[in-house]
């Protein structure tokens, strides 16, 4: 794997803690150098414009210069409304689960507990011992103007690449065979997607204007073993789609994220694994794996 795939296209930000607090960094790729911007609410500046590209470059130029190795990285967005995710966005990953592609835009929920930083870990139920698979995606992180909090609702293709504020990876890590069962028992899925530590996103996110999200190579690696090779121009619902669509059934806010669907090549995790997930001109999302405890043998 070629390091150089960790970097962003451009100037991007991330969050980390230091001492309990957390705090806002920027990433600058040209010049090699992270910086602390300080205590901010992220949700605060999406909602102001203030982490869009511009902005990021007159960051990047201040600041606490930051060690790269002492970051305790935290997520992007700590209170986001809502994470949504699209199903079956791919042709080639309908096909490899036996499914249909739909005939509209299918879309499900993960609860807030999902999220995990880049390099936590994913947890694995002590007590689901059935499959559980990664799932490389772009993550589309909502931002704009919207000083009263008031939302978008009805959002016409042509206006929605201005909700966005740019783009981070997420593993829509998903108990696959809990998931089936619960398809075929005609139940939600919203349990087979929503057990804690199943939704890491990271570490930076890369502003709208510095990428075009419908050409970018998308790679999981577990281990040695490459998964997922595909690229984003082959999604089914680009993200102006998406956007629209979810707009005619939910309030999107600043800070919402919205996971665009994997590509095929996704398969199971187990205890000790490493997972790894790259997007180009984004970045790279990595996670541990391990099996936790059953209640009363240990943490």
């Amino acid at each position: 794997m070629d390091d150089r795939s960790n970097e962003p296209a451009g100037p991007a930000w991330f969050a980390y803690r230091h001492g309990g607090t957390r705090l806002l960094g920027v990433v600058d790729p040209e010049s090699g150098t992270m910086r602390s911007i300080g205590a901010h609410d992220e949700l605060e500046r999406l909602a102001s414009g203030g982490l869009s590209l511009e902005a990021l470059r007159l960051l990047a130029r201040v600041g606490e210069p930051l060690d790269p190795g002492s970051i305790v990285w935290d997520v992007p967005v700590e209170r986001p409304s809502k994470i949504l995710g699209l199903g079956r966005n791919f042709v080639a990953h309908a096909k490899e689960l036996g499914n249909e592609v739909p005939e509209e835009p299918l879309f499900f929920g993960k609860l807030a507990d999902t999220l995990l930083p880049h390099e936590g870990t994913i947890r694995l139920p002590h007590w689901v011992q059935s499959r559980i698979d990664h799932e490389i995606e772009l993550c589309v992180v909502l931002g704009f103007d919207d000083p009263d909090r008031h939302g978008r609702r009805y959002v016409s293709r042509d206006d929605a690449m201005e909700l966005v504020a740019g783009y981070t990876i997420l593993n829509d890590v998903t108990a696959r065979t809990i998931q089936i069962d619960d398809r075929n028992a005609k139940k939600p899925w919203l349990r087979s997607k929503s057990f804690d530590t199943f939704c890491p996103v990271g570490p930076w996110v890369v502003p709208r204007d510095a990428l075009d999200p419908h050409a970018l190579a998308i790679d999981c690696y577990v281990g040695a073993e490459h998964r997922q090779s595909s690229n984003t121009e082959l999604m089914i619902v680009d993200v102006p789609g998406a956007i629209e669509w979810l707009s005619r059934h939910t309030t999107l806010r600043p800070g919402d994220l919205i996971a665009m669907g994997t590509p095929d090549g996704v398969g199971p995790l187990a205890d000790g694994d490493a997972c790894v997930g790259r997007i180009a001109g984004i970045g790279t999302l990595r996670n541990r794996v391990t099996r936790e405890p059953a209640p009363g043998h240990g943490r």
